[in-house]
């Protein structure tokens, strides 16, 4: 059982889902505005939040960004829109998955799982150093030249597992397994999160000096030259 924090404003929806949750196991609040969402979150701490989008009183994008700031609890935002550009700017806001309405509670449900398993899995593990980069495993703290990098959990997820597998290539289908816990997804998936995280490194895809992308195989984190 996990506690979520259910933030829908159309009543109807937010019963419905909120009962169907309970009866798979999760302990449910919920809030219909943004900012009550923001200050359920900051009380109570839950263990993964269902965002939706559509809110009265905020747009849930600047929502997420401002739950980012005090929290690195795992989001799932619910849209309407599943168009690229829309996927992109919710990952890049700091969200760990999404859904596009209308989903059945089965289908969240197994999204929440996923990010669950892999908020729950942090085994004690080491610092990894490479040239400038640090990355604290074991604190999910990363740092370029001694200044703190500000990434999101999925950012930090990505980084941790290549830099515990640096100096190898890692696979798209590898890093979905492991990193996202799904067997198969999209690729567009991984590509976001390595931009993003290429962007707050100080680096880009046509000039890596820490992120290198072998074509057709996968990613690898390496140190500079």
């Amino acid at each position: 059982m996990a506690s979520i924090l259910l933030v829908e404003d159309d009543e109807h929806v937010r019963r419905a889902l909120i009962r169907e949750l309970t009866d798979l196991g999760h302990s449910v609040r919920s809030a219909g505005r943004a900012l009550d969402a923001l200050r359920e979150a900051t009380a109570t701490a839950p263990e993964a939040v269902v965002l939706d989008l559509g809110l009265p009183d905020l747009d849930g994008g600047e929502a997420l960004k401002m739950l980012r700031a005090v929290s690195d609890v795992p989001v799932i935002v619910a849209t309407a829109r599943d168009g690229e550009a829309e996927i992109i700017r919710l990952l890049g806001a700091g969200a760990d998955d999404y859904v596009v309405k209308p989903f059945s509670a089965d289908h969240l449900h197994a999204r929440l799982e996923a990010v669950l398993r892999r908020a729950r899995s942090q085994p004690h593990r080491d610092a990894v150093v490479l040239g400038e980069l640090r990355v604290d495993l074991e604190r999910r703290q990363a740092s370029m030249g001694g200044a703190p990098l500000r990434l999101s959990r999925r950012e930090f997820d990505l980084l941790g597992y290549l830099a515990e597998n640096a100096g190898r290539v890692v696979g798209r289908r590898e890093l979905l397994a492991k990193v996202w816990q799904q067997p198969y997804g999209d690729d567009q998936t991984i590509d976001v999160h390595l931009s993003w995280l290429r962007r707050k490194m100080g680096e880009n895809a046509a000039a890596p000096r820490y992120l290198h992308t072998v074509r057709g195989v996968g990613v690898m984190l390496v140190g500079p030259e």
